[in-house]
């Protein structure tokens, strides 16, 4: 580990890239939690970084949330609606700038990715597990039929893809959400930071099963969180935490689309 944060949050940045990388080859679905949990397991806080703020989250951590602004600027990561997911470009740079100082250099200077650039090699496929001896080789089929036949009684099951798409449909949906925060009388609530306000209530759209608020502000640092059903009883912050931390918003001004996903907790915004 490097000795000072900066360093730190360059290698866990790199980190983040190599995370996003692997999951693209075993195919593994990650949210952004996830990913940052990954890097800082990668690249440990220190004492200082472990340091919580006043929202409760360490120090090195939302130092790191924070930076991978740099990423998306180099055009290797993408936060979008289903979450974060590393860009054909981000994958090459993991090949490209393998090492620590390459990559910290390239990501500092804004150096392309060379071109001609192979995107990362899939791992190896497992090596077959060895044939069993013959005595539980004769057994094995009475152990599948027998675990088979109940199966076979029962309704077929639903494929995969059908599964996770009924996912969002079968969530207990909340009787109201609420974005709460710093910029609510932005939106023609009386005062900031109460959820029962009608001008801060989400709308649910049944066609994708997300929350959603639209509207136009200024340019400006806000802080928000998610409360149900108008009240701070049950309400939601960063990475989708119990009461946790403030969300963060960095705002250019116009237009401001915020979307929730109350079966991930996930929020999202365009």
């Amino acid at each position: 580990m490097a000795t000072n944060t900066a360093e730190n949050t360059t290698l866990r940045l790199k980190a983040v890239l190599d995370v996003l990388s692997e999951a693209v080859q075993s195919s593994e679905k990650l949210n952004a939690g996830d990913v940052l949990g990954a890097a800082i397991a990668k690249v440990p806080l220190n004492e200082q970084e472990s340091e919580l703020l006043s929202g409760g989250i360490p120090r090195g951590h939302k130092t790191l949330t924070t930076a991978t602004a740099k990423l998306v600027k180099a055009g290797w990561l993408v936060k979008g609606r289903p979450g974060w997911s590393i860009t054909e470009d981000g994958q090459r740079a993991t090949v490209a700038f393998a090492d620590p100082a390459a990559f910290a250099a390239a990501l500092d200077a804004g150096t392309p990715v060379p071109a001609g650039t192979e995107l990362p090699a899939a791992p190896a496929a497992k090596a077959a597990p060895k044939a069993a001896p013959k005595a539980a080789a004769k057994a094995a089929p009475k152990r599948k039929k027998a675990e088979a036949a109940p199966a076979a009684e029962a309704a077929p099951a639903a494929p995969v893809a059908e599964t996770q798409d009924s996912s969002a449909e079968a969530v207990d949906q909340p009787d109201a959400v609420a974005v709460v925060g710093d910029f609510n009388t932005l939106l023609g609530a009386p005062e900031n930071w109460s959820p029962e306000f009608d001008e801060v209530q989400m709308k649910l759209d049944s066609a994708d099963q997300l929350w959603k608020l639209e509207a136009d502000i200024p340019a400006g640092f806000y802080n928000f969180k998610i409360a149900l059903n108008r009240s701070w009883a049950e309400n939601f912050g960063a990475f989708g935490l119990f009461d946790g931390p403030n969300h963060e918003l960095h705002h250019d001004g116009g237009r401001l689309v915020i979307h929730y996903n109350h079966r991930t907790r996930d929020i999202v915004l365009a």
